[in-house]
Formats: C-alpha cells, structure tokens, sequence
C-alpha cells in the first residue's frame, strides 16, 4: 500500500531543500497515482518554476502549502492565475496588480514595515496583507526589532520557506543573536509538526 502522507512529505522535503528534480518525480508520482488531487500536479509546477524563478517558486509553494489546508480548489485556481499572469497573460497580469493597488498597496518596489502593518490591520490579519504584496512588493525593514518580529509573524502564519530566506539574508547582521537563534528554533519545530500532521 503507498502511504500518499509520506510520499508527500518527501515531495515537500525536496522541494524545500531545493532538489527540485527528485521533488518534481515524487510530485509527479502522486499526481499519477491520485488523478482527483488536482494539487499534486500544481507542486510539480512549482519545480518547474523553480528552475527558472527560485524565489517565485518558493513564495508560490509557501501560499499553496498554507492555502490548500483551508480551500483545495481556492488555492489552485488562485496559483493558476498567477501563473498565467506570469506566463505573459498581461490582462491577467494587470488584473492582480489592481486589485492589490486596490488593497492599499501603493508601491510595487517596497513597503515599509510600519505601512504593512497598518496593511495587516486594514486586511484584517498577516496571512492575508502577506498574500496581497508577496509577489510584487518587498517589505523594508528598518530595524532589528521590526525584521524579529516580520519573521516571526512569517513563520507563524506557515510562511516557513519565506522566513529562512530572511533569516538566511539577514544573519550575517544580526550574527550570534540570541532572537535569531530562537526565530530558527521556532522554525524547526514548526517543520517538525508539519511533518508530523
């Protein structure tokens, strides 16, 4: 009998470990052993997307990975069309760039963090302002305290692979930290009840 939880976790530890071929057979796999989970097929879009776009492919797997446990078919069709709008569907494209103008995004580039969290406060929670901007905008962090607390709201919102590229990126300036430390602990026990779910 195949054990479709592990073999998934497999997948997702691949991916997450940037060996997106063996992630990409894995996903595979699945897609042709359960047809009807329509997901399978999208995390192996996601491995192609990798070798072109790491970072999209990271950001897009850390919606989806968060969003398929709440609406199976929500997220899909969601990562759908921001695939399409990527893939050169410019009505698509500037469809989903309105409607996070709409949101109260108003710079592509970046945000300040101080403006993100009155957008969190305006959308009404983290995962959702995260959601809006994290395909267009970067957040600037300004200090230690905001960047600690960023990261934190990252990985508690299931945004995980996210918050390692910021640790990753920032540790070199916040070296021997012990907020650090406690960020990478939090984030492997997260992994680990991830992985036992």
């Amino acid at each position: 009998m195949i054990n479709e939880s592990r073999l998934l976790n497999e997948a997702n530890s691949y991916f997450l470990d940037k060996q997106y071929d063996k992630a990409l057979f894995i996903y595979s796999q699945l897609s042709s052993l359960f047809p009807q989970k329509k997901e399978y097929e999208v995390y192996a879009v996601f491995c192609d997307i990798a070798s072109e776009d790491e970072v999209k492919a990271l950001s897009l797997y850390d919606y989806f990975s968060v969003a398929v446990n709440e609406d199976v078919q929500a997220a899909i069709a969601y990562v759908e069309n921001l695939i399409k709008a990527y893939d050169g569907d410019v009505n698509k494209m500037m469809n989903i760039l309105k409607d996070i103008t709409d949101s109260t995004v108003d710079s592509l580039d970046a945000i300040k963090y101080e403006d993100f969290k009155k957008l969190v406060q305006s959308r009404g929670s983290f995962r959702v302002a995260f959601e809006d901007i994290m395909f267009s905008t970067k957040v600037a962090i300004e200090s230690k305290e905001d960047f600690f607390d960023f990261v934190s709201n990252l990985i508690d919102n299931g945004f995980s692979t996210t918050a390692y590229s910021y640790l990753d990126g920032f540790n070199e300036y916040f070296a021997y930290d012990k907020k650090i430390e406690e960020l990478y602990k939090k984030l492997e026990e997260t992994k680990i009840a991830n992985n036992h779910k």
